[in-house]
């Protein structure tokens, strides 16, 4: 690792985070207080112990140790450590330093959430909300537009042709692709809203994707319609792989609203995770507290539009899992070995949407391929439906370039890949191949 970007996020970017975490929950010490008394200030205090014991573990390359806490994954995080000394050997333990990076940044948000859990009556602290929920807030004027834009499309989505309609879709799949720029896990915690509209700066950022498979997924879905009982002719099921909360949610809900109200897809299946992760994860309290603000706030195509979200959850046209595996270290190419419900689950959708830097990781095993490997090699069978990953580039690995793509790039911009400037649209096609 050495002196590589996963080498400076082990050494500098996580310690931060973890300082900042420590900072949350020491400001909320009254709270806790005001709320349990005597027992939320001890556990206030066992908390930030844990954690920075934890801190002091990663900065001095200690070994990783066994989760103690009695979650249902607790056993297959302690599997996993095992798997890692195994591949290790018996020569030193698995350490910070000396494991793969992917391991030990998915290790230390779950030790975080150990933390809290040991801790009760605060357990269920969210650390990140604030962030979180400041995201949201200040891309207020972006959320305006965004829903706006909407609007006018809905009103007069009947007489859309077919190339109308595929433009929108286009234009939606940028908007959530470049919504991905939001977060907080890369700016460590720093403020990182969208202050301005992202539909207005489309046509300037096309440049920067990198692979833009748009129309590719658009004929797959287009070839996966079928008469339905409503007499309408879509897609059956749309999967979203979520990535952060914020802005970043709102692009994402306005695309599967567009989905839907289009009749390109018949429901959409949101897939977050189960505990606060990576900064700005979506968790499900996120989710309905996202959806709450914009049918509460006081613009009326933000609140038209919180309130269709909410009837399409009530009526079983959206629906919301959060499966532990997204939240273990595993790649995806384990998927069908080590969570097969969820690989089952995920056979069921005409399209799977990974959002995101780290569902790209867990995608192609965070390996450095050359760029010039297939994203179907990368995926190493990995194929439960076709599949694309929407994602800024945020961490030193990317497959599916052109020859000589990637030396460009690295003379014209040496930090390219981790800069969150460039972006891929990635279509995989299981059935077609």
């Amino acid at each position: 690792m050495r002196r590589s970007f996963a080498y400076l996020t082990i050494r500098d970017r996580l310690p931060t985070i973890l300082t900042k975490v420590v900072d949350t929950i020491h400001r909320n010490k009254n709270k806790f207080f005001e709320e349990y008394g005597e027992a939320g200030i001890q556990a206030e205090k066992q908390a930030i112990s844990l954690l920075s014991k934890l801190r002091n573990e990663l900065q001095t390359d200690k070994p990783v140790l066994a989760l103690t806490d009695c979650l249902p994954d607790t056993d297959s995080w302690n599997q996993y450590l095992e798997r890692q000394q195994r591949l290790q050997g018996d020569q030193e333990s698995v350490s910070w330093f000396k494991s793969p990076w992917l391991y030990v940044e998915c290790y230390m948000y779950r030790r975080i959430h150990e933390a809290l859990l040991l801790n009760p009556p605060i357990s269920d602290f969210d650390v990140f909300n604030e962030g979180k929920t400041q995201g949201f807030t200040e891309s207020s004027q972006a959320v305006m537009s965004l829903c706006t834009y909407l609007e006018g499309i809905n009103n007069n989505i009947e007489e859309l042709s077919k190339n109308q309609l595929f433009e929108h879709f286009s234009k939606l799949m940028q908007v959530s692709l470049w919504g991905n720029k939001c977060d907080l896990s890369i700016s460590a915690g720093q403020e990182n809203s969208q202050k301005t509209s992202p539909l207005d700066s489309l046509y300037s950022l096309l440049p920067f994707i990198l692979v833009d498979d748009t129309k590719r997924v658009w004929s797959g879905l287009i070839s996966a319609q079928r008469p339905r009982e409503s007499g309408k002719t879509t897609a059956d099921r749309v999967d979203i792989v979520l990535d952060n909360a914020g802005f970043e949610l709102v692009t994402d809900l306005v695309l599967a609203d567009f989905l839907v109200s289009s009749g390109l897809a018949r429901q959409i299946h949101f897939h977050g995770k189960s505990i606060p992760w990576f900064v700005s994860d979506v968790t499900a309290k996120d989710f309905q507290w996202t959806i709450r603000q914009a049918m509460a706030t006081n613009h009326k195509w933000v609140s038209k539009c919180g309130v269709q979200w909410q009837r399409y959850l009530k009526e079983g046209m959206w629906c919301y899992h959060d499966h532990p595996f997204w939240t273990q270290p595993h790649e995806f190419c384990d998927m069908a070995a080590d969570a097969p419900d969820l690989y089952t689950t995920l056979q069921g959708a005409d399209l799977v949407l990974f959002k995101g830097d780290l569902n790209y990781r867990k995608l192609t095993g965070d390996r450095y391929w050359e760029h010039t490997v297939s994203f179907e090699t990368a995926l190493r069978g990995f194929g439960p439906a076709p599949l694309c990953s929407l994602r800024t580039l945020k961490a030193n690995i990317q497959v599916g370039l052109q020859p000589g793509q990637g030396e460009k790039l690295t003379s014209q911009d040496p930090s390219w890949m981790t800069s969150g400037k460039y972006a891929v649209i990635q279509f995989h096609n299981p059935k077609s191949e």
